[in-house]
């Protein structure tokens, strides 16, 4: 699995976000451990309100378990990770909640400790525990016989897809997969050996290059959204002025977002926003269908988790009638026969926790399936409309440079016609 972690405060911001119902198909409470309340909300509430006695801040440490996108984790798997992970860390005994969340085909979880230790009331200080992250993850992908990604292999370099959360929501609201404007913009760059090769390259695939107000050299679309080229194309700062050299022979933002917006006809406009409106109403039967599955899927979990409780409830009954009360109690006890029917009544019940824990991992295998073939359909459109992006952008390049060629020899005739008339 790969599994990313960080420090951090706000439970409210914090619980919203496990318990999502309209971002993920299905969101399930694994576990709560170690806190008074029933509910995750309540239960993050207490560590923000033991946290006020102590100077620590960030009181939380929130880690994401990321199995591979062909593996469907089972609950043992996540628990598994989960307690291989506070080991590593050091967080061992500490209050935690899992939540699964299944999405797109694909089922990760997120786990959150107290960082609070009450005997001390101090936080637990963990250092280095990204690369301990990192090596887990390594271990788990061994452990399980899956592939290495590159980013885990030793030798290996980091994956152009492991965009942060602040490139993956900005880009969201763009409406553009981050992982295609990345490849993009990384791609141009280690083909190109100058910055005007660098220019020409990404105003090919729809970008165009300008000086950033603190980030040195910055990218921005035909809308004028703002990307940092050293962020985005995985290079740093110094490498990219070596290469390239001083961004102040560039446009500054503010100049580029005008000369663009200046320079793109009503008619783009116009065809980028039909594009956009025929993509959306591409996926409305897929996610029409999709809302179907997500309500079938949720309805047919709750029969069995409500069949489930029904049995248990037999079940304890049943064991609950082996012990006798009173006089007979009382001879058991002293016999050691209550003793014997206490440890056989726990063993079963443990054996049903299994068995239920096992419908549920097939039930959820088997609902998984249908969602992946679902998913697949999403992805095929998707890598469509992936190209008809590319072809859009090219076309409106291709136009603005032809419209900018067109505007210099226009000036250059004014110019001559000027220079004639004056003499």
């Amino acid at each position: 699995m790969i599994l990313k972690g960080s420090q951090r405060a706000g439970v409210s911001n914090l619980s919203n976000h496990l318990l999502n119902d309209r971002d993920n198909d299905h969101v399930s409470l694994l576990e709560l451990r170690g806190f008074i309340s029933s509910d995750l909300h309540g239960a993050l509430t207490e560590t923000y309100a033991i946290s006020r006695a102590t100077q620590c801040k960030q009181f939380m440490f929130s880690l994401s378990l990321n199995p591979p996108k062909d593996h469907t984790a089972t609950e043992e798997d996540f628990l598994n990770a989960a307690d291989q992970a506070e080991l590593k860390l050091g967080l061992q005994g500490q209050p935690r909640a899992i939540v699964v969340h299944e999405k797109e085909g694909r089922r990760h979880a997120h786990v959150v400790w107290s960082r609070i230790d009450t005997d001390s009331m101090t936080a637990i200080n963990l250092p280095f525990f990204k690369r301990k992250l990192n090596d887990l993850s390594r271990d788990l992908y061994l452990d399980h016989g899956w592939q290495l990604p590159e980013g885990l292999q030793t030798h290996g370099g980091k994956s152009p897809l492991n965009f942060t959360l602040e490139e993956w929501q900005q880009a969201k609201r763009q409406g553009v997969d981050p992982r295609e404007i990345k490849q993009i913009l990384q791609d141009c760059y280690h083909r190109s050996d100058s910055l005007k090769g660098l220019q020409n390259s990404i105003e090919d695939r729809g970008y165009f290059l300008a000086k950033g107000d603190r980030r040195g050299f910055v990218a921005l679309d035909v809308e004028g959204n703002i990307y940092s080229l050293s962020r985005w194309s995985g290079v740093k700062a110094k490498d990219l002025k070596a290469k390239l050299g001083s961004p102040e022979q560039l446009q500054s933002v503010t100049e580029a977002q005008s000369h663009i917006k200046s320079r793109l006809t009503d008619q783009m406009k116009d065809f980028i926003q039909q594009v956009k409106a025929r993509h959306a109403r591409d996926f409305e039967p897929l996610k029409a269908e999709r809302n179907d599955m997500v309500v079938d899927h949720r309805k047919e979990r709750d029969q069995l988790q409500t069949k489930q409780d029904e049995r248990w409830q037999k079940e304890v009954k049943t064991r609950s009638a082996r012990l006798n009360k009173g006089m007979r109690g009382l001879f058991d006890w002293i016999s050691g026969k209550g003793t014997k029917t206490k440890a056989q009544n726990e063993y079963e019940a443990y054996q049903c926790l299994l068995r239920d824990r096992e419908q549920r991992n097939d039930l959820i295998k088997a609902q998984m399936k249908d969602r992946q073939s679902l998913q697949r359909r999403f992805d095929k459109l998707r890598h469509k409309q992936k190209q008809d992006r590319s072809i859009l952008a090219r076309n409106v390049a291709q136009s603005l440079r032809q419209h900018s060629k067109n505007q210099n020899i226009t000036h250059t005739r004014g110019r001559k016609r000027d220079l004639n008339l004056s003499i």
